[in-house]
């Protein structure tokens, strides 16, 4: 079982007496899309007693979330200088090693408490990079302290938001093709510590965490018509938000407030965008109404556009719309195929997309006003993407052919970095939740 999290994090100028802890020119990676050399970074966290094994694991953890980012590289030391965590950083020594970035730390361990200290240095200023940070944690919490100091450590570097505390919904799949069991899971971001909150007894799909990460939206086919669930991620109760049936309702997307829900709603054989009040499910309304298939509804991060997929145009393309259902814009125009389940960034910025071809299916980005659009992926059979917190990284759905079993995986803005995510079982309809507080 998950334990309960409270982690307490405190700034401590732990930084040595009279040290500058501002730079004229940060030690900073610059993410675009340009070729660009991992940077050597150096992690150094000691512990004793019974609390070297943890720190080993600590250390792990921040590696991984930190290489897997593509900006980071393991620096390979033969002869280490001496660090110590209370100890003034030897700058000359680190900068013969070519490491550009150090941490130092050191963890403690008492009954069920753990408490994590780190540092994070220049090597060529010869500086601190802003101050040092404590984490108190229960023991069973190691993993998030883990997330949190890699998440300080990048946003400190890239300047950008962090992303490593967070989860991810999706749907686990087992079983034989033809009799494929699909359940509701969340995971950590790095595919660690996987929660099942549905048994499999019934088909579900297309899992939304709720703006605070304490509510997962699915769509359930346990009465025979897809409906709508809210699923409590603590407590795993489930509640219908839709139960009509003579329609189907599905693809639902929580407003950035938290306040209302879009979703699809098909009746004989029409399918529109409705919304439905938060705490007052039967207070819904249409937000489109006409003969095309409107679908995969999506909120810009203000609550006051909703992207969405249309086959109005004659082949499934992208519109936008007010988030009262007027002033439709198509912004989709792409030779050939088409394009369908949008995900707007939560910086704003971009749109994500699954784009159909001849070929099979890429995931592309395109400025809300549909310029700039670009492929990420290759396909041929990548689907159903979802922003990390930070608006720097996708996670989606690749089926590599009909027999194969899907899988998830990643890629930043630029296409470059793609990994799968570490997972045991086969899995798709990925939804990136928020950062954990």
């Amino acid at each position: 079982m998950r334990a309960h999290l409270a982690l307490i994090l405190a700034a401590l100028l732990l930084a040595p007496a009279g040290a500058a802890l501002a730079q004229d020119e940060p030690l900073r990676i610059e993410i675009t899309e340009g070729t660009m050399a991992p940077m050597p970074i150096a992690l150094r966290i000691e512990a004793e007693g019974e609390a070297v094994a943890l720190a080993a694991e600590i250390t792990g953890v921040i590696e991984a979330d930190l290489t897997g980012t593509g900006l980071f590289t393991l620096a390979e030391i033969r002869d280490l200088p001496d660090t110590r965590f209370d100890r003034a950083v030897d700058y000359v020594g680190w900068k013969a090693t070519d490491t550009e970035a150090l941490v130092t730390g050191s963890v403690s361990a008492e009954g069920d408490k753990i408490v994590v200290r780190f540092r994070l240095f220049d090597i060529f200023a010869g500086q601190p990079l802003g101050d040092g940070m404590q984490l108190d944690a229960p023991r069973a919490g190691w993993r998030r302290a883990a997330h949190k100091i890699a998440d300080q450590i990048y946003a400190r570097i890239t300047g950008e938001a962090p992303y490593f505390d967070s989860r991810i919904a999706f749907i686990g799949e087992s079983g034989p093709a033809t009799a494929r069991i699909k359940r509701v899971g969340v995971m950590d971001a790095d595919g660690a510590d996987v929660k099942w909150l549905t048994a499999g007894g019934e088909l579900a799909l297309s899992p939304r965490f709720s703006p605070d990460g304490r509510t997962v939206l699915y769509t359930s086919f346990a009465s025979g018509m897809p409906q709508i669930m809210a699923m409590d991620v603590e407590s795993v109760r489930a509640l219908p938000l839709t139960s009509d049936p003579r329609a189907m309702s599905f693809a639902p997307r929580y407003s950035p407030d938290g306040q209302w829900i879009a979703f699809s709603r098909e009746t004989a054989g029409n399918t529109d965008i409705w919304i439905m009040q938060v705490g007052n499910p039967r207070f819904s309304k249409p937000l489109t109404q006409g003969p095309s298939i409107d679908t995969a509804p999506s909120w810009s991060p203000d609550g006051r556009q909703i992207v969405f997929e249309s086959d109005r145009s004659g082949n499934s393309q992208l519109y936008i719309m007010r988030a009262d259902g007027s002033d439709p814009v198509r912004i989709s125009f792409g030779e050939g195929g088409g394009y369908g389940e949008p995900a707007w960034s939560p910086r704003g910025d971009r749109i994500a997309f699954t784009r159909h071809g001849r070929q099979g299916s890429a995931i592309g980005i395109m400025r809300p006003d549909g310029s700039d659009e670009r492929l990420l992926t290759e396909g041929p059979g990548d689907a159903g993407p979802s922003w990390a917190p930070n608006g720097r990284v996708l996670i989606f759905t690749r089926q590599p052919d009909e027999e194969g079993s899907a899988q998830l995986h990643s890629v930043d803005i630029t296409g470059r970095n793609m990994r799968p995510v570490a997972l045991n079982d086969a899995a798709s309809d990925p939804a990136w939740g928020p950062l954990l507080p």
